[in-house]
């Protein structure tokens, strides 16, 4: 069994009630694994600039019906799980959608531009964004895989430095306890430093707490911002969750979510960074080399 295998296993063991939810992560994670992905990865002959995620400014070339397919599997089986949200989705499979430009909201995380297109299909909202959000998620991957050696050594900010993303959550590594983010849709990593918010920079100890949940013990507690009110979780480990894992680890803790916001903490909505992608149709060129 891969570390991925293992992770829903287990997930599906401990919360049985999120079958179809985790029916619709496992699809988008084999996806992910599809080695076609890595073939419509651009290629990049600059070094990384201060401050700007490697995928800022890329200009994409996409098979439609690819990106096609992938939604609409996704949305197939969220369908079958009969809840009333999933089962407005049901129209977007026949709506004329442009699926390029779904493709580009997804992956910059505009949330805006998704809640329109969820009203002009007809589909709940919310239930809308949980499965577009999936989307770009194979493609992430394989960029992450091809260019996180080109991360720049000295990248100090608190998103992505691959795709611009808040953090997942932080894992603080082995007897050297380094701290290290963790990108939920691409599964990058970067350096993350001790009493650092990174929300909004905050360094002041008196402003930044950490929470233990009784449940977890120590070894996992939330790193809260008391000036922006963010959280990060934060776990201890013996080595780097693979990055195809990551999306399964954050939802294998969502007690300390839950806890962080019974406490008055939230997450960020939407990038980090502004992206300014293209994405263009690339007329099947996949079929030709698979």
């Amino acid at each position: 069994m891969t570390p991925v295998d293992t992770g829903l296993q287990d997930l599906k063991r401990r919360y049985p009630e999120w079958e179809p939810w985790l029916a619709v992560v496992q699809e988008i994670l084999s996806e992910a694994a599809n080695p076609q992905w890595n073939a419509v990865v651009p290629v990049r002959t600059e070094a990384q600039q201060d401050k700007v995620p490697l995928l800022a400014g890329v200009a994409l070339a996409l098979e439609k019906s690819s990106v096609r397919r992938v939604l609409e599997q996704l949305i197939r089986i969220a369908h079958r799980s009969g809840t009333p949200k999933m089962a407005t989705l049901e129209p977007a499979l026949h709506a004329e959608l442009d699926i390029l430009t779904l493709f580009k909201a997804s992956l910059c995380e505009d949330t805006n531009r998704l809640k329109e297109i969820a009203t002009v299909v007809g589909a709940d909202p919310e239930a809308f964004r949980a499965i577009v959000a999936l989307l770009p998620v194979p493609f992430l991957q394989a960029y992450n895989r091809r260019w996180a050696l080109a991360i720049a050594k000295n990248w100090l900010e608190g998103y992505c430095p691959v795709c611009g993303a808040w953090p997942a959550f932080t894992e603080v590594r082995g007897i050297e306890r380094s701290r290290y983010f963790r990108c939920g849709r691409c599964g990058g990593e970067w350096q993350a430093h001790c009493l650092f918010c990174p929300y909004c920079g905050m360094t002041d100890h008196q402003e930044l707490v950490s929470l233990v949940p009784e449940k977890t013990g120590s070894s996992s507690v939330i790193d809260a911002c008391k000036r922006c009110l963010g959280y990060v979780k934060t776990f201890t480990t013996l080595q780097a969750s693979p990055a195809a894992k990551v999306m399964l680890d954050d939802l294998a803790t969502v007690d300390l979510d839950v806890a962080a916001l019974e406490q008055g903490y939230k997450r960020p909505q939407g990038s980090a960074y502004s992206l300014n992608v293209t994405v263009t149709d690339n007329g099947g060129a996949w079929r030709r080399f698979f």
